[in-house]
């Protein structure tokens, strides 16, 4: 198994949102780059939301997400 990324976010606070979402069903989740999007020194790299392979389908219905 190995992570995949299911989605990305421009703030740390809809990121978060998201992992609770998945935290919630079930889901275990990590954020990518959560530091570098705090920073402010006007990059705009976006938060990633990683989640096991076997567990991205069901992590995209419950983010309400488009199919990958």
């Amino acid at each position: 198994m190995s992570l995949v990324e299911a989605a990305k976010f421009y703030n740390s606070f809809e990121a978060g949102l998201a992992q609770s979402r998945l935290e919630e069903a079930g889901i275990d989740s990590v954020l990518f780059d959560l530091e570098m999007a705090t920073y402010g020194i006007g990059l705009s790299i976006p938060v990633r939301l990683m989640v096991l392979d076997d567990d991205l389908r069901m992590a995209i219905r419950t983010l309400d997400l488009p199919q990958k």
